[in-house]
């Protein structure tokens, strides 16, 4: 780095609490006189800590932003100019100590654009410090005679110091610097005199105008929890105030950038960046490899800058790529470089040294960020696939029985949640139903739950009743050893007769809505959660409801709803009769309207299943076919399933257009979701219905339909979706625990005609 570096500060306590009157008149002074003779933005003193270990700063003279460049502490042997100083007791002038091997002529590198120099503090036998300053890069830098006055000034400084000590004056710095103003510095060419900041002829005005951004932008990503905050933190704080015209984040990943948030006129620039290797020699790769290039001017034929004396430093402008005039600036985490933001010009821009400080702070803050906001969802999406192979890949088929399934993780943590759900067929042919819920947001809780749900589908399969069941599963928790409780509901539920055993172990009762659109409760009694230890806990009871066909049994978790203000069964009532027979749209609607604004603290889960009856004509016929992950070949598997399923059930006038709709579900998911791919269809009396479930959350949209870039880049997309929705009667796509289900339903011709002419083709229409 040029000039200085990042604060080197991990820890910042222990040190002495203030500077003494004495001690701070004499360092004052100093750096007054160092910043004003040497033509110098800043200056600065360090003293050695009390255990003489390491240099801390205790004085900074100059003003914004490059008082703000300094490191806080250093350990002796740091490669800084006021360690080497120390070190070698003679006066050290840091250039670039790490410049990179491909730095070629007329080019400067960021971070920090200022040259240091230090002088050694010592005196009588004695080693204080160093005194250290900055100038803007690119000026006529620290030749002899200004070598030799930082040394006079540094020299009359130990010579104060010794003084003091011998008087019994602490020297030694306090817990954070004194900065000080020193007249001319804040005026100095460290802000750009034509520059848009600040008021023209006010000292300070520019440093301080451009420190605001700064400070805000500080304010903005200390509560930005999502990528999307940080563009717009950075488009508010960087952008707008440095007048770009587009702008680009990215991070680096295996050895690429991704881009990660943009904002402006950026389509051609996330072209060129997203996915662009780091062994090229694009100026955006070089950026990432730490070389952020611009073009210096020219000495010979810049017109001269205004200065207080001696040359004025040298501004960089932004080289020509493309048709466009880009700044990278390296987005820093920590000492290594996790990102660029690029900023794009129409023309040509010049940067002064404040602003390219200014930048080096913001990137810092900005990396910061990304490693934090990259963390969270890193940490949410392990949660969330942990959490997707403990749920049931897919939910069981069961004659005159329809189910689907949902299942949200909570918004506001990145916690993985014990909630889960089942189907299972049951030896006496019914069918159960479960739903239940691990207190606590940790990963024992997810150990939990699929120990859990392993135990219920085992006792289920055996044939234990739900009451059984749960007094079962109850005793292998507590026999775990854990303290983990859970709720859990269990519904037995005959699909012949409609009869419905429900038992709970303190979960809510499920809901049942009628074909009439009444809702009701199947109470049944309370019992005790799961995993209560001792005897005392009592046995646990069921209690037995009848279920009218075509009516939708409800089962939830109180994460989605709380089922004291009865939220649930108002949804349920106010659903129209559409939704008794379009479960998936019924599933949609109680979850949407069951989101909260300040998004959802808990994981929720759903199921729902319509009991159809025992009359055959309701029950659909089914077929299933399962395709291995990147398994291409399985586009034509699943075309040759539709043809042969519609031939065989007398619908072969529909194949040909279920099969192209088939084909390109089935290659968007193979493609895009990379997973495992189940293809079930289903024939009722009056239309045929597709599922296509996979792994991944994303939905498929039309390109065109979608609202925003950001969004358009997420989903899957592709032009086989529009005749997907130019050839179903309608179809959509629906969240399930383990990741979509992209379904559609075409009509039957003939079942619209026998509706259109009535009973047996009497031409009468039916009633």
């Amino acid at each position: 780095m040029s000039g200085s570096r990042a604060v080197d500060d991990d820890h910042e306590g222990g040190a002495a609490g203030t500077l003494g009157d004495d001690l701070a008149a004499a360092l004052h002074h100093a750096v007054r006189e160092a910043a004003q003779r040497l033509d110098a933005v800043a200056a600065a003193v360090y003293l050695l800590s009390p255990d003489r270990t390491e240099l801390w700063i205790a004085m900074i003279g100059g003003g914004p932003p490059s008082v703000f460049t300094l490191p806080g502490r250093m350990t002796l042997d740091a490669p800084y100019a006021s360690a080497r100083a120390l070190a070698g007791d003679e006066v050290a002038v840091l250039d670039d100590p790490d410049a990179p091997h491909e730095r070629g002529p007329g080019t400067t590198v960021c971070p920090y654009p200022y040259l240091a120099a230090a002088a050694p503090l010592a005196a009588a036998g004695q080693r204080f410090g160093s005194l250290t300053v900055l100038r803007p890069e690119g000026t006529d830098g620290y030749g002899p005679g200004r070598r030799a006055e930082l040394a006079r000034i540094a020299g009359r400084l130990a010579i104060t110091l010794a003084a003091l000590h011998r008087r019994g004056t602490a020297v030694t710095a306090a817990n954070l610097p004194v900065l000080v103003p020193v007249l001319g510095a804040e005026s100095s060419a460290d802000a750009d005199p034509d520059g848009p900041w600040g008021s023209p002829g006010v000292p300070g005005s520019a440093g301080r105008s451009l420190m605001y951004p700064l400070q805000r932008l500080a304010d903005l990503l200390n509560r930005a929890t999502t990528m999307e905050h940080v563009t717009a933190a950075a488009r508010f704080c960087v952008m707008s105030p440095f007048q770009a015209r587009a702008m680009v984040l990215s991070c680096v990943t295996e050895g690429r950038l991704w881009v990660i948030g943009h904002s402006g006129d950026s389509a051609g620039l996330v072209r060129e960046l997203h996915g662009c290797g780091l062994h090229t020699r694009t100026p955006a790769a070089r950026a990432a490899r730490g070389n952020a290039l611009l073009l210096a001017d020219d000495p010979g034929s810049a017109a001269p800058r205004p200065a207080r004396s001696g040359a004025g430093p040298v501004t960089a402008h932004l080289p020509l790529v493309g048709s466009r005039h880009v700044m990278d600036v390296p987005i820093t985490g920590g000492r290594h470089v996790v990102g660029l933001c690029c900023l794009s010009y129409a023309g040509p821009r010049a940067f002064s040294p404040a602003e390219r400080a200014v930048l080096t702070m913001m990137a810092g803050l900005l990396g910061s960020a990304v490693e934090r906001v990259e963390l969270n969802a890193r940490r949410h999406a392990l949660a969330e696939g942990i959490q997707k192979r403990l749920l049931p890949p897919t939910l069981a088929e069961v004659p005159g029985l329809t189910t689907t399934a949902r299942y949200q993780p909570a918004t506001a943590t990145a916690e993985v949640g014990g909630d889960w759900y089942d189907v299972i067929r049951m030896p006496d042919d019914r069918v159960a139903l479960v739903i239940g819920d691990v207190e606590g947001h940790t990963m024992e809780s997810a150990a939990a739950m699929g120990q859990l749900r392993s135990a219920v589908a085992a006792y289920a399969t055996e044939g234990h009743g739900p009451a059984a069941l749960l007094q079962r599963t109850s005793g292998l928790l507590a026999r775990l050893g854990t303290d983990t409780l859970a709720t859990c509901c269990v519904v037995a539920l005959d699909p012949e007769d409609g009869t419905a055993e429900v038992a709970l172990a303190g979960h809510p009762a499920p809901l049942l809505r009628l074909p009439d659109g009444t809702v009701r409760t199947l109470d049944a009694p309370a019992n005790v959660p799961l995993g209560l230890p001792g005897p005392g806990t009592g046995a646990y009871r069921a209690r037995e409801h009848t279920i009218p066909h075509r009516s939708v049994l409800v089962l939830y978790s109180d994460g989605l709803f709380d089922p004291r203000q009865d939220e649930a069964a108002a949804l349920l009532g106010a659903a129209g009769d559409a939704f008794g027979t379009d479960l998936e749209g019924l599933a949609d609607r109680l979850l949407g309207g069951a989101a909260g604004a300040g998004g959802r603290r808990d994981d929720a889960a759903l199921l729902l299943a319509r009991y159809e009856g025992p009359d055959t004509r309701q029950v659909p016929r089914t077929g299933h076919l399962s395709i291995q992950r990147r398994d291409l070949r399985g586009v034509g598997q699943a075309r040759a399933f539709v043809h042969e399923r519609l031939c065989g059930w007398g619908l072969a006038d529909l194949s040909d257009d279920v099969e192209l709709v088939t084909s390109e579900i089935v290659t968007n998911a193979l493609v895009h979701a990379g997973s495992d791919v189940d293809v079930r269809l289903r024939v009722y009396e009056d239309r045929i219905r597709l599922e296509v479930r996979d792994s991944a959350s994303d939905p498929p949209v039309p390109a065109l339909y979608s609202l925003s870039e950001e969004g358009c880049a997420r989903a899957e997309h592709g032009r086989g979706l529009f005749l997907v929705d130019a050839l179903a009667d309608t179809w959509n796509t629906s969240p399930n625990g383990r990741g979509k289900t992209v379904w559609l339903e075409m009509d039957i011709p003939q079942a619209q005609e026998r509706r259109a002419t009535g009973p047996e083709g009497s031409g009468r229409p039916a009633e």
